[in-house]
């Protein structure tokens, strides 16, 4: 330890680690007591269904929403590097390739030690591409723009959203628990600027604002998709169905109903057979809210994180992300090989 003290380059490092975090201490939120809040800026809006990117819906009632967007670049980004790893092939891999390679033998090899060879092949396009999609809808969540650029929902407009649910649920509208955010200029994009922290008021405030100002709120063009609990039962939906799908070319119709509508066996094998089809049930449910928690409660974090102490604090923060986004793309990609292998495996009276 002393001789990495005496050592220049260490003590540089160190010192500008304390300096970056000083920094960021005293322009976080938790500065701002103290006269600082130089980097801070209002805690991002946050909600569970997914924001439209424009005011009204472009085509009839249907709306595009910032989690789309960020599917459809998920999908886009896994087309242009699938293309480029076809293009440019070799018999002995290096580079792109070789990662791709690795990491498709990789699986091919899990699939094939859980389901058998035969199974495998049929198997692993569906589990390869969930685990795909997944971890690279996850990662690219947390790139910077994410949650930070957008269009401005007026405070006219948010109050009267307001409004209407709490008529709908009988209460009475609290002015003074909506929070807003001053902008400048007029324009229709907005970005969260840093030592913004005291531009939030509240809709009793609204009449304040000066002119050349705008009140409202930032709703993000891009948004993680897995923060969509549309996407994640949608993902959950196709896995299952698909799962159901191999049990019945397997087994057949009768064989792989067979697992839920037990005559054969009696009372007790009919309750049994209920039970197995309440889990499948579960099964979907439980794909989807723990992917969808997951993620969600990750960006909730970042944003918190990002609030109290921007810059350093959130480094380490991104990391856990990363961990966490890779862990539930495999998990998910791995129940639903789990599920394939056991729907094509007939059970009869003598197995359990």
């Amino acid at each position: 330890m002393s001789k990495l003290l005496r050592s220049p380059k260490t003590l540089a490092m160190l010192l500008v680690a304390v300096v970056v975090f000083a920094v960021s201490l005293a322009g976080g939120a938790l500065g701002d007591a103290f006269g600082g809040g130089f980097l801070a800026a209002p805690v991002a809006h946050i909600q569970l269904p997914a924001e439209p990117i424009t005011d009204s819906p472009p085509f009839l009632d249907f709306s595009i929403t910032n989690t789309m967007v960020a599917t459809w670049i998920t999908i886009l980004l896994l087309l242009v590097v699938s293309l480029l790893v076809r293009r440019r092939l070799e018999e002995v891999p290096r580079g792109l390739q070789n990662l791709i390679e690795v990491i498709i033998e990789f699986f091919l090899d899990l699939t094939e030690s859980v389901a058998g060879a035969e199974k495998a092949r049929r198997f692993f396009p569906l589990v390869m591409t969930i685990f795909l999609f997944i971890v690279t809808a996850n990662w690219i969540g947390i790139v910077p723009g994410f949650g930070t650029i957008g269009r401005i929902e007026t405070g006219e407009d948010l109050i009267h959203h307001a409004a209407a649910a709490a008529e709908k649920e009988g209460n009475e509208l609290r002015r003074e628990d909506i929070k807003l955010q001053v902008f400048d200029g007029d324009g229709f994009l907005a970005l969260v600027p840093f030592n913004s922290l005291d531009t939030e008021i509240t809709a009793e405030e609204i009449d304040q604002v000066e002119d050349g100002k705008q009140v409202g709120v930032l709703v993000p063009f891009l948004r993680s998709p897995n923060t969509d609990v549309n996407m994640t039962l949608a993902i959950a939906l196709i896995a299952m169905t698909m799962v159901h799908f191999w049990g019945f070319s397997t087994l057949g119709f009768f064989g792989h109903i067979g697992k839920y509508i037990n005559l054969r066996e009696g009372p007790m094998g009919l309750f049994v057979g209920v039970l197995e089809g309440i889990s499948e049930i579960a099964r979907v449910i439980s794909f989807t809210f723990r992917l969808f928690g997951n993620i969600f409660a990750g960006e909730v974090l970042l944003v918190a994180i990002a609030f109290m102490l921007p810059l350093i604090g959130i480094i380490p923060f991104l990391g856990l992300e990363l961990f966490v986004g890779l862990i539930q793309a495999f998990i998910f990609s791995m129940l639903t090989l789990v599920f394939a292998s056991m729907a094509t495996t007939g059970h009869t009276a003598g197995e359990h």
